[in-house]
């Protein structure tokens, strides 16, 4: 058998589709992950980044942090947070969050320092306090970058969510390691079949995204 034979196998089997171990209850477990990650990721990664690409401070030590988020081994990490905190959620979000914190904070520290200074400085003497200097002149020109370090955050975390499985916890990631250990490799197929195309529509969600909430003017531009 080939891996379209394997993927077909997969799921036209009725019982993969119903119950715990069903693809409807694992698909939303691996969202809950995700997003559970990506939103701790975000409220860490976002202000921080926001905030010394406004000033334009701190911009060497972020990247020594992201050098060392992206040097620790995701796997390493949640067996070491296993080890010490236990069965729970938080061994397996800390690895996640560790993760997509540096895409997010060095993207976003980017994008605004890339903007155009010259409607900075207008807006500045306008009046404009520096909290709105931020969100109304410079977030909305940079938005399409810190919504690509969103995404590149987002596609690293439902890839990596699967680790969560290597300590007994849901999700896509359960049938590639049952699958793995039990050498049933319809169940590998299937389940990496499931995150590849989880990770597809979420580059569909953030397409939308952007296609919403970026003014047609930066569209344009960029």
């Amino acid at each position: 058998m080939n891996v379209l034979d394997f993927a077909q196998a997969f799921f036209s089997d009725g019982a993969h589709w119903h119950g715990y171990d069903g693809i409807p209850t694992r698909f939303a477990e691996h969202i809950q992950y995700s997003l559970e990650a990506l939103l701790f990721a975000a409220a860490i990664g976002l202000p921080v980044g926001l905030l010394t690409g406004h000033y334009g401070r701190g911009g060497n030590a972020l990247a020594l942090v992201a050098t060392a988020g992206r040097a620790l081994p995701s796997f390493g990490l949640l067996v070491l947070m296993f080890i010490w905190l236990g069965l729970g959620m938080l061994p397996v979000m800390i690895p996640l969050v560790v993760l997509a914190v540096p895409p997010i904070l060095v993207t976003t520290y980017e994008a605004i320092r890339s903007v155009d200074p010259s409607p900075v400085d207008a807006a500045r003497g306008m009046g404009m306090s520096e909290a709105r200097v931020l969100l109304r002149v410079e977030v909305p020109v940079a938005l399409p970058l810190i919504l690509s370090g969103l995404r590149t955050a987002a596609i690293q975390i439902v890839s990596t969510a699967t680790i969560a499985a290597y300590v007994s916890f849901g999700g896509l990631g359960r049938y590639i390691i049952d699958g793995l250990y039990q050498r049933d490799y319809e169940k590998v197929i299937g389940g990496a079949t499931l995150v590849a195309g989880l990770a597809l529509a979420t580059l569909a969600v953030f397409w939308a995204a952007a296609r919403l909430t970026v003014s047609p003017g930066v569209r344009r531009s960029g």
